[in-house]
C-alpha cells in the first residue's frame, strides 16, 4: 500500500508553483524590458526559485505547525510533551480534529465512569456507617446503662450483657464480610479447588439451616431424588457458603409454609447449573440489576430486621465469578425467585 502524500506538501508544492509563477513571470518582463530575453536562463531561474520556495515554504509550514500542534496536545494532556518526536507531529489538520475529537470523547467517559464511582462511594460509605453503627450504638447503650447502675442488678446485668454480646457477634459478622469481599475482589483469597459430591454438599447445607426453615415452617427440599452423585470441581468451602447464603435469602424472604427447592440440571457436556428456587415475595424488576451490590437492599427497613451484613449476595456473586463461571438470577414479583449458578463437572 502506498504511503499517503503529506498534505502539508502539497501545500508546499502548490505555494512554490505559485510563488515561482510570479517570479518567472516577473523576471520576464525584466528581461525582456532591460536585456535579452533568454529562455535558458529563465528556465535555470524557475527552477531554482522553485526549489528553494518549496524548501522554505516546507520548512516554515511544517516549524510553524509543529509547534502550535505540539503546544495543543501538551495543553490536552493527550500526550506527554517530553515524548514528542518530530515524525510524531502531523501537520494533517484531519489527524488533529480526529484526536482532539477522541480525545474528547474519552474524557467524557472517564468523567461519567468517576461520577458513577463517585455516586457508588457515597452510597458505599453511607451504608458500611450504618451497618456498624446499629450495632455499636447497642452495644454502648447496653453499656452505658450498666456502668450508670444497673450493673448491681444481677438478672438485667446478664441479659443487658447477652444483647451487648449479639451487638459484637454482628459487628465481627459484618467486618468478616467486609474482610473476604475484599480478598475476594483483589483477589487474595485463593481457592482450593477440587472434585466433590455437589448433591451431599447441599443435603449438608440442608441439615445446617433446617432450625431456622422450621421457624417459618418452609420446606427444603430437591426437585427430584438424586440417587447417584453428582460430581464438580470447585472449592467445597467457599461453595457452601454461596448455597448457605442463597437458602437463608430464600428462607428469610419466603413466604410462612413456602417450599425452598434446589434443582441440580446439566447445561453443556462439562457444566451443571444449580438452581435455588423460592415461591417467597420475589423482587421487583427495578431492583435485579443493583442487587448483587454491596450493602444493596431491596426493603431498607424490613430487610434489616431480618439481620445479616448486606454483603450475603455480592459474596456469592464474587465466588461464583472466582470459579470462572456465572450466577443468574430470575424474579417475579408476588411469585418468587430462583438463583442460580453453573459449575464444571468433574471428570
Amino acid at each position: 500500500m502506498t504511503k499517503k502524500f503529506k498534505r502539508s506538501y502539497k501545500f508546499a508544492l502548490i505555494s512554490s508553483i505559485y510563488l515561482t509563477s510570479v517570479l518567472t513571470l516577473f523576471m520576464s518582463v525584466f528581461l525582456y524590458v532591460f536585456y535579452t530575453l533568454n529562455s535558458v536562463h529563465l528556465t535555470i531561474f524557475a527552477l531554482s526559485s522553485y526549489g528553494f520556495s518549496f524548501i522554505i515554504i516546507q520548512y516554515r509550514v511544517e516549524h510553524f505547525i509543529y509547534k502550535r500542534i505540539k503546544k495543543i496536545y501538551a495543553d490536552l494532556t493527550l500526550l506527554e510533551s517530553s515524548s514528542f518526536r518530530k515524525e510524531q507531529i502531523t501537520t494533517n489538520m484531519v489527524t488533529l480534529r480526529q484526536d482532539i475529537e477522541k480525545y474528547a470523547k474519552d474524557k467524557k467517559l472517564e468523567i461519567e465512569a468517576f461520577k458513577i464511582r463517585e455516586q457508588y462511594r457515597k452510597e458505599f460509605i453511607g451504608n458500611v456507617s450504618h451497618e456498624l453503627k446499629t450495632p455499636l450504638f447497642t452495644v454502648q447503650g447496653y453499656i452505658s446503662t450498666l456502668l450508670d447502675g444497673t450493673i448491681n442488678d444481677a438478672e438485667l446485668r446478664t441479659k443487658y450483657l447477652q444483647r451487648a454480646d449479639k451487638g459484637v457477634e454482628r459487628l465481627i459478622y459484618i467486618i468478616k464480610d467486609l474482610d473476604m469481599i475484599t480478598k475476594l475482589e483483589s483477589g487474595d483469597l485463593s481457592l482450593n479447588i477440587e472434585p466433590f459430591n455437589i448433591v451431599k454438599l447441599i443435603q449438608n447445607v440442608f441439615e445446617l439451616l433446617e432450625m431456622k426453615a422450621a421457624k417459618k415452617k418452609i420446606t427444603l427440599t430437591f426437585d427430584t431424588d438424586y440417587k447417584k452423585p453428582i460430581m464438580v470441581n470447585g472449592d467445597k468451602e467457599r461453595l457452601q457458603q454461596v448455597l448457605s447464603n442463597l437458602i437463608v435469602n430464600s428462607i428469610k424472604y419466603g413466604n410462612k409454609k413456602g417450599t425452598t427447592e434446589i434443582s441440580i440440571e446439566n447445561l453443556i457436556k462439562n457444566k451443571v447449573i444449580v438452581r435455588v428456587t423460592d415461591n417467597g415475595e420475589g423482587i421487583e424488576q427495578e431492583h435485579i440489576l443493583r442487587l448483587f451490590e454491596r450493602f444493596y437492599r431491596v426493603d431498607k427497613s424490613g430487610s434489616r430486621k431480618e439481620g445479616g451484613s448486606g454483603l450475603g449476595l455480592s459474596i456469592v456473586k464474587h465466588i461464583i465469578e472466582a470459579h470462572d463461571e456465572q450466577i443468574y438470577i430470575e424474579s417475579e414479583f408476588g411469585i418468587g425467585s430462583e438463583f442460580s449458578f453453573t459449575l464444571e463437572k468433574a471428570k
